[in-house]
């Protein structure tokens, strides 16, 4: 299982979404915890377009979930920036982040947490 998720994670963007075991979809739906108000939130980011949420800015550049008749996973790959840190150095996560495996990519950050629960 390791290994599989491994290989997922060095596969460039285009080859998995072009993988004929996941399908494509245009939404990912996102869970955010605020880690200073407790405030969770579910926030559905459209693929290709930039989400606003506290000062981060989400943007979903593929969303992929698996065929409805095998094991249901999701996997979405964000680029993540932080509006308040210095210009140039913005861009706090970019990546894979899959919902079966929330820990094996993950935002580091000392005011958020984010993972990702389905793709629809």
């Amino acid at each position: 299982m390791r290994r599989l998720l491994l290989l997922v994670l060095l596969l460039p963007l285009p080859a998995l979404a072009q993988s004929q075991d996941w399908l494509q979809k245009g939404q990912a739906e996102l869970q955010l915890l605020d880690k200073v108000t407790a405030r969770v939130s579910v926030l559905r980011a459209p693929v290709g377009q930039a989400t606003q949420f506290g000062t981060l800015t989400i943007r979903v550049a593929a969303c992929n979930a698996r065929p409805p008749d095998e094991v249901p996973d999701a996997a979405a790959f964000l680029e993540v920036s932080d509006s308040r840190r210095a210009a140039g150095f913005q861009e706090v996560f970019r990546g894979w982040m899959f919902a079966n495996a929330p820990g094996v990519s993950m935002l580091e950050h000392p005011v958020y947490d984010l993972r990702v629960l389905d793709c629809k």
